[in-house]
């Protein structure tokens, strides 16, 4: 039989609700740095739709790996699917397309 993976400190299933950031991705300071996103990593296998980037206004076709963000204090029909490069530059550059 094979091992299990060994959970992280402080992720016990019986120790309540966890944190919204631990449950669905990390948490980091959003394009306009006023407001905490929960960003996840989609790895190119598990992208099957057709997107466009907020950053760069720019497809991101299926099978390309990349980042969704949303906010923290939002719902998740507020996610955006993101390049990892223009994720990563969002403080450098202003949004390209509007998010509503």
């Amino acid at each position: 039989m094979p091992r299990r993976k060994p959970r992280a400190h402080g992720q016990d299933l019986r120790s309540g609700p966890a944190p919204l950031g631990d449950v669905f991705g990390r948490t980091e300071p959003g394009p306009d740095n006023d407001e905490t996103y929960i960003v996840r990593t989609i790895p190119g296998s598990r992208a099957m739709k057709t997107y466009r980037c907020p950053g760069c206004d720019h497809e991101i076709p299926p099978g390309v790996a990349h980042i969704v963000a949303w906010p923290a204090y939002g719902g998740e029909e507020d996610r955006r699917h993101w390049h990892r490069g223009c994720w990563n530059g969002r403080q450098t550059r202003r949004i390209t397309r509007r998010w509503s």
